[in-house]
């Protein structure tokens, strides 16, 4: 028998890695470090309690979780705030019932996290996709120019609302007031997965939180860059016409036994942001700053800011988190086999790709992993970086066959993904991390979807449905 859960994240532990993926907590740091008194450490696991008399009830709050509520709508300034103990992805599918009924045309940023494309084929809606963008000079995706968002929506005359990212991965936001203004204009609904903003707005330094910019409902994911565990998000709305809808769907999609400990760290994640979180993120910036530019000065390594950003996009409306770290690799070499060598010397960075690593650091970061991190990179030896295998990308190539909802109920088969060229894919095929899609269910499997699916699994990076290299796709049309 193979060793247990327990033991296994024991030995991981016992490692002492530089904690730079999410969770923002940082193993617990947030909490030791922040807390009164040590004993309300123990209250944390106490606290795995269900809705007894005078702990209030999250599915109908009427005392000390409403009181909760309302201010962490006033620390956000949105018209009414949720907790969030699913995860963003209950909030994202809150948000899609709420905003739209089956059968209606939205327009959806083709960058969007797989919850987002699921709550489309739930509810059954016909997306309209904004071609993904990507930079090959940076090997990196990037947000679509909001003039081409808002040609889109001047295009496409049919659509209830518009679905976007913000911001990705890599850090990087689209200029969100704008195209928030003209959906106003058209009267449709603006719907924004901001898992990785939850800390905007907090230091004048980040960019403008999404619930400040004019969106009529966003979702962010606490637990991604503020102290609060896994599985913990905050869903925010503008527009009161959702309410009544999204109080119903939040309670379809959240568990009926929410759990108090992620209630007590969303309630710790709200106090940080209110309390702390402009002199935290002041002086995370700082030190960050500070080691960006000793990464630029080692040979192979240079890490994208908004300067580099500027240069390489060919324009400035976009804004960028100075929180995230992207160490971009010269040509020749992998982020994937640097993302390797950082787990190697102890440094956990939270994804890679064929040019780039992201790590996620939080004010919960020590000045140790700092120097851990710097420590790898000085001493690394390049040559072992050396990319074999020359990188692919499928860039806007999507035929959709079927609407996504479509293919629930057609006959599907398993084949080898390499015979899967003109097939019609059963099932999405999601690159893991990020979580975005290469191909939604429904559409053409290409020759280049091929291509990156090969290269993605010789790089070892996971890729959702694909199992030992068999992919569903469909029978008959």
């Amino acid at each position: 028998m193979g060793k247990s859960i327990l033991e296994t994240i024991e030995e991981y532990i016992d490692e002492d890695i530089a904690p730079f993926s999410m969770p923002g907590h940082k193993q617990g740091r947030a909490f030791q470090n922040l807390l009164l008194a040590e004993d309300k450490l123990n209250l944390f696991l106490k606290a795995d309690l269900t809705e007894v008399d005078g702990l209030d009830n999250l599915h109908h709050p009427e005392e000390m979780i409403k009181e909760c509520l309302e201010d962490l709508s006033n620390v956000y300034g949105s018209k009414k705030s949720y907790f969030l103990v699913n995860g963003s992805t209950s909030g994202n599918l809150a948000m899609i019932f709420a905003a739209f009924n089956e059968g209606d045309e939205v327009l959806v940023e083709r960058g969007c996290h797989r919850s987002i494309f699921n709550a489309i084929i739930l509810r059954k809606l016909k997306p309209i996709y904004l071609e993904h963008s990507y930079n090959t000079e940076l090997g990196i995706d990037v947000p679509n120019n909001s003039k081409d968002v808002i040609a889109a929506i001047e295009r496409e005359k049919n659509i209830k609302g518009v679905i976007l990212t913000y911001p990705n991965y890599y850090g990087i936001g689209c200029d969100l007031k704008s195209i928030a203004d003209n959906c106003k204009k058209k009267k449709i609904y603006l719907i924004v997965d901001s898992a990785h903003g939850a800390h905007f707005g907090f230091n004048n330094k980040l960019p403008e939180n999404a619930v400040k910019l004019g969106v009529d409902a966003v979702v962010e994911s606490a637990h991604k860059t503020l102290p609060s565990f896994t599985q913990t998000a905050y869903l925010h709305i503008n527009n009161v016409d959702l309410i009544p809808k999204m109080n119903f769907y939040i309670s379809v999609f959240s568990s009926t036994s929410p759990s108090y400990m992620f209630m007590l760290s969303l309630e710790y994640s709200k106090d940080f942001v209110k309390n702390k979180a402009s002199t935290e993120y002041e002086r995370l910036i700082n030190r960050i700053n500070l080691l960006k530019n000793r990464i630029n000065s080692i040979d192979g390594f240079r890490v994208i800011d908004k300067h580099c950003l500027e240069e390489h996009l060919g324009y400035r409306n976009f804004c960028f988190d100075d929180t995230r770290i992207v160490i971009n690799v010269k040509q020749g070499l992998s982020g994937h086999r640097l993302l390797e060598y950082l787990r190697e010397n102890k440094i956990q960075a939270e994804m890679s790709n064929d040019r780039n690593v992201v790590l996620i650091p939080t004010p919960f970061n020590i000045d140790e992993d700092y120097d851990k991190l710097l420590n790898a990179l000085n001493k690394c030896n390049i040559k072992l970086l050396e990319e074999k295998v020359k990188p692919v990308y499928s860039n806007a190539e999507y035929e959709k066959v079927l609407e996504p909802y479509e293919v629930l109920n057609k006959y599907k088969r398993k084949i080898n993904f390499k015979e899967a060229e003109d097939f019609v894919a059963g099932d999405n095929i999601v690159l893991y991390p990020p979580g975005t899609p290469l191909i939604v269910m429904g559409e053409k499997i290409t020759k280049k979807h091929i291509e990156v699916i090969r290269k993605a699994l010789n790089d070892r990076v996971q890729v959702l449905g694909v199992d030992e290299n068999m992919i569903l796709v469909i029978e008959e049309i």
